[in-house]
């Protein structure tokens, strides 16, 4: 007798058959897409719209100014631009006492007052009758500033470390521009001062504070890389950019001019620097004294005229008096220049999206309007393949699309600012790298977002809103100021719009005052976090859509 042999199956040829099977699928999802010449159309003018409108967004508007009866244009009219030691764009202007410091030595003082003034904008602008500026009124900027600091040199841009008292904001430990280091709360006074510490030790800077002079608390330790043997020490005292916002339906307007600081110093104690020195006097970036119109009658502040010192010296108390700030340069209105940022090449991406969410949203939406999804659904039984497939399909194509013309707008766009008397804000490849390929990636997600709603909605028109209405409008109500800032901030923390943070180049710096908005490129997620929210949004919509698919009658 012959016994027959019987075969087993593999364990795996099963999801080898589901993987081809897959593949198929794709292939003939990606056939679909392709054919459809209105779908093909729709990705082209997204591409040119992420293209144009953001040369055009960049190349809006050119300065012009004139030397010696000579018009010059674009950056030909930038002043100087200092950078600070990690290559950031830098506004280094303040007024300061110092003297040399070979090796290692400290500085403490004791703050005994913190004063200034800043412009009057008042009727007419705050400008007097045959003046040339706003009227100055005591008062201090939150961030104004005085205190010691140990600094590389005088040359703007140099490495620094401080330690300051500050209006609102306390006694702060601030270095190389960017860092911040919170010390004693509260503000300074002759009933309540401050006092300050600073210590080299090789390329090491530590910073302190005391409420008696007898207690000490350490603030900070920073690394200084590569300080010369030979530095300045002193004291300092400056105050940013006074500006006055105002908001409207559609956009807001800004006017400012210079404020100035007062910093009173008593008890200045110096180790390391040359026995019975002189303080000598610079104004670092022009950062001196302004020349006030004057103040209100009997208050404190700035004569009428210049005061062209800046630096008092009696007994031993010692007065400085600057303006202008140490700190990074942002974008917005609290900046002296006319800065851009990557990103503003790709602001045609924000148009592009609704394209793509137009054909996402028709990718599957058109299945049903021609009645194929039930043939669709017979061939591939498994719907939540057919849904996976569609949504990798569009995301695949908006990617590249995006992609390609990301880069063809940043690096036309870019150049464009910068001939046009922009300063673009320097960032790290690896950010210009997120930015790029995260504007792709934005409108991927959006993609998949819209084919989720294309299929729960099954019709084209209220798909294609619902996604224009969560992704798009959040951004519009925020960036056109028709929100307040608080709902605008919210509607960006928790609606598909979130994911536009991707965008975001140059972070907020918290010792910057200015109006960090949307319009100015600043959301209120960090980049990664924004994305994520949309990546969320756009996971529950495959997985309602999914649902949705297994339970209809196709």
């Amino acid at each position: 007798m012959t016994t027959g042999t019987v075969s087993v199956p593999r364990a795996h040829a099963a999801a080898d058959a589901g993987r081809a099977g897959f593949g198929l699928l794709l292939r003939s999802e990606w056939t679909k897409f392709r054919t459809v010449r209105g779908w093909v159309i729709g990705m082209f003018i997204a591409a040119l719209l992420t293209v144009f409108v953001g040369l055009f967004a960049a190349g809006n508007g050119s300065s012009n100014c004139q030397t010696n009866n000579v018009v010059l244009h674009g950056k030909a009219c930038l002043p100087y631009i200092p950078h600070g030691p990690g290559g950031e764009v830098v506004t280094d202007s303040f007024n300061f006492a110092h003297q040399p410091l070979t090796g290692n030595g400290s500085i403490t003082v004791r703050v005994l007052s913190l004063s200034g003034a800043h412009p009057d904008f008042g009727s007419n602008g705050g400008v007097p009758a045959g003046g040339s500026g706003p009227t100055l009124t005591p008062g201090l900027m939150p961030w104004s500033k005085a205190g010691i600091i140990i600094k590389q040199d005088t040359k703007q841009g140099s490495a620094y470390a401080a330690m300051m008292v500050t209006s609102s904001n306390g006694v702060r430990m601030q270095y190389d521009y960017t860092g911040d280091i919170a010390g004693l709360p509260g503000s300074v006074s002759a009933a309540r001062p401050r006092w300050l510490r600073l210590t080299r030790a090789g390329d090491s800077v530590t910073g302190y504070d005391s409420a008696d002079g007898t207690h000490w608390t350490k603030v900070g330790t920073v690394q200084l890389t590569g300080l010369p043997a030979t530095v300045q020490v002193g004291m300092f005292a400056t105050a940013p950019n006074y500006t006055q916002t105002s908001t409207s339906f559609g956009g807001s307007s800004n006017q400012g001019a210079p404020s100035q600081a007062t910093g009173v110093f008593g008890d200045v104690t110096a180790s390391g620097t040359p026995a019975g020195g002189t303080w000598a006097a610079t104004a670092v970036g022009g950062g001196g004294p302004m020349t006030g119109q004057g103040v209100a009658a009997g208050q404190a502040g700035p004569s009428a005229g210049p005061r062209a010192a800046g630096f008092t010296h009696a007994g031993r108390t010692f007065t400085v008096t600057g303006s202008g700030d140490i700190a990074p340069v942002v974008a917005g209105a609290a900046s002296s220049l006319p800065t851009a940022t990557i990103e503003q090449s790709l602001a045609g991406a924000f148009i592009g999206l609704i394209a793509i969410v137009v054909v996402a949203a028709m990718f599957f939406t058109a299945e049903y309007r021609r009645g194929l999804i039930r043939t669709t659904l017979a061939a591939t039984p498994r719907r939540g393949q057919v849904l996976a497939a569609k949504a990798i399909v569009a995301a695949a194509a908006a990617f590249v699309v995006g992609l390609v013309a990301s880069v063809v707008a940043v690096s036309l766009g870019v150049p464009l600012e910068r001939n046009n008397g922009s300063v673009v804000l320097p960032v790290s490849a690896l950010t210009e790298v997120r930015v790029v390929v995260g504007t792709a990636a934005l409108l991927a997600v959006a993609a998949v977002f819209a084919v989720g709603l294309g299929a729960i909605l099954r019709r084209s028109a209220a798909a294609v809103t619902l996604a224009v209405a969560t992704v798009v409008l959040p951004f519009l109500l925020a960036a056109l100021n028709i929100l307040p800032s608080g709902p605008a901030a919210w509607l960006l923390r928790i609606t598909p719009a979130a994911g536009l943070a991707i965008q975001q180049s140059v972070p907020p710096y918290h010792q910057v005052a200015s109006v960090y908005s949307p319009a100015g490129g600043y959301y209120p997620l960090p980049p990664f976090a924004g994305f994520a929210v949309l990546c969320c949004w756009a996971a529950a919509a495959l997985a309602l859509a999914y649902v949705v698919l297994r339970r209809m009658d196709a």
